[in-house]
């Protein structure tokens, strides 16, 4: 086992993995920025150390300040959480290289997923299910580029191969559109990604936003933990997430499952991966593949009571997986309401003090959260302060249970989403598995 974990990361993500650690027995270095010096995880942490200033290049994204802060303490593994550093292939590479371990796949396994070119081509070969598109980056040959989009079917989309996060993405109704759509994707993709390689993709009209968690460890065991959606989505990001996927064709849903497993083995992945997809008429379609711990993973933790995290650094450590997929069973329902600090109706971040802050309780709830009354919330980072997770017996009791959660809780002095997820859990369309990827999107538009 790991003898020492610095957790490279910040806010409600770094004080999991602590909690983690702490279950485990394992010491602790929590690495911050000056601003982040009063965060709750800093100060439960063993040791701490500042690598640099507010700005993440500064520090969260500051390779050398994190890796000399390893050396200094000692520590043997590094956890990226997720965001910043976590799908960042050089970055593991460096760690590794430095002589530390990194909770994570390897750097080549990052690489290639992180390319969605290559990761769509490596999932074509394995079996798993991919959208028809171009199999490959767009070349100069404009009339080629015409013809595989003809084939395709309109609308087609757009994709950077090396996007993320909502970014580089453009659908194109018509084929009078594509190559200037095609031009101005590329010019984002490199603005944004250092990478002008873009891919073509036919656009599906009204999917869901399904996933696969699987764990793989380094004796060659592999387990898939089930399905989640997540498919209310602003502008590609997600709000609420729930386990098990409600409403997903049975024969289906298990083909996938298998056909991540066996992905997994031919790849040699090793650790906590997700494979995402679109669900659109009983069928999946393979979109990219997330190669850390996922924000929505707490959903899937309660309905199999695995610990996810605990389960990345039993792989880190050699160890393998503490369950076989025959000791996998799947209990209940659960969801996750991302809360943000931003305004519940123009979503402009709201950094400041907390005045208060209480977390609701009771059974089947869960609140992930740095926050405490006192604290203020920095205007540097991602806007997350909480994820608030209900657990039950059924989806309906869990959406019941989730309301009165969302009832109870105060977060005093910034304004949050709150009334948003309130509104949502209440929808008639969202309570009867009638939504899709666009759903949320319309909601806002008519308000």
């Amino acid at each position: 086992m790991l003898k020492k974990v610095l957790i490279a990361n910040r806010g409600e993500i770094a004080l999991r993995i602590l909690r983690a650690c702490k279950e485990m027995g394992i010491p602790t270095v929590a690495v911050h920025s000056k601003v982040d010096r009063d965060l709750m995880h800093v100060r439960l942490a063993d040791e701490s150390v500042c690598i640099g200033g507010n700005n993440p290049t500064e520090s969260y994204l500051n390779v050398p300040a994190i890796i000399s802060a390893a050396e200094v303490t000692n520590a043997e593994g590094i956890h990226p959480g997720y965001g910043f550093l976590a799908e960042n292939a050089d970055f593991a590479e460096k760690v590794e290289k430095s002589g530390f371990t990194f909770i994570g796949p390897s750097a080549d396994v990052i690489r290639l997923m992180g390319n969605k070119v290559s990761a769509i081509q490596a999932m074509a070969k394995t079996g798993v299910p991919t959208v028809p598109g171009s199999d490959g980056p767009i070349t100069n040959n404009q009339d080629k580029t015409r013809a595989i989009a003809s084939v395709i079917g309109y609308p087609v989309i757009i994709k950077a191969a090396s996007g993320g996060g909502g970014r580089g993405m453009r659908v194109v109704n018509h084929a009078s559109e594509l190559l200037q759509a095609i031009a101005l994707t590329q010019n984002e993709a490199k603005t944004v990604f250092g990478d002008k390689t873009v891919y073509l993709e036919k656009f599906l009209t009204t999917p869901r936003h399904v996933e696969v968690q699987i764990l793989a460890d380094s004796h060659g065991n592999v387990i898939h933990l089930g399905d989640r959606d997540c498919s209310l989505q602003r502008r590609h990001q997600k709000v609420i997430e729930e386990a098990p996927a409600p409403n997903i064709d049975e024969e289906a849903r298990q083909k996938v499952f298998k056909a991540c497993v066996q992905a997994c083995k031919d790849i040699g992945y090793q650790g906590a991966g997700t494979f995402e997809f679109l669900y659109q008429n009983g069928k999946f379609y393979f979109i990219e593949m997330n190669t850390r711990i996922q924000v929505e993973h707490p959903v899937t933790e309660m309905i199999t009571g695995i610990n996810i995290v605990k389960e990345q650094i039993r792989i880190a450590s050699g160890l393998p997986l503490s369950v076989t997929q025959e000791q996998v069973s799947f209990k209940g329902h659960a969801f996750e309401c991302r809360i943000n600090a931003e305004d519940p109706n123009t979503f402009i971040p709201c950094p400041g003090l907390v005045k208060q802050f209480h977390a609701p309780g009771g059974l089947g709830v869960r609140v992930d959260s740095h926050l405490y009354s006192g604290y203020r919330v920095p205007p540097n980072y991602d806007s997350l302060i909480a994820k608030l997770i209900c657990h039950s017996e059924d989806r309906n009791s869990a959406l019941n249970r989730m309301l009165n959660a969302l009832d109870e809780i105060v977060v005093d002095g910034i304004k949050s989403n709150i009334p948003l997820h309130r509104e949502l859990v209440r929808n008639e369309g969202f309570r009867n598995v009638d939504f899709n990827i666009h759903y949320l999107e319309k909601i806002i538009s008519k308000k």
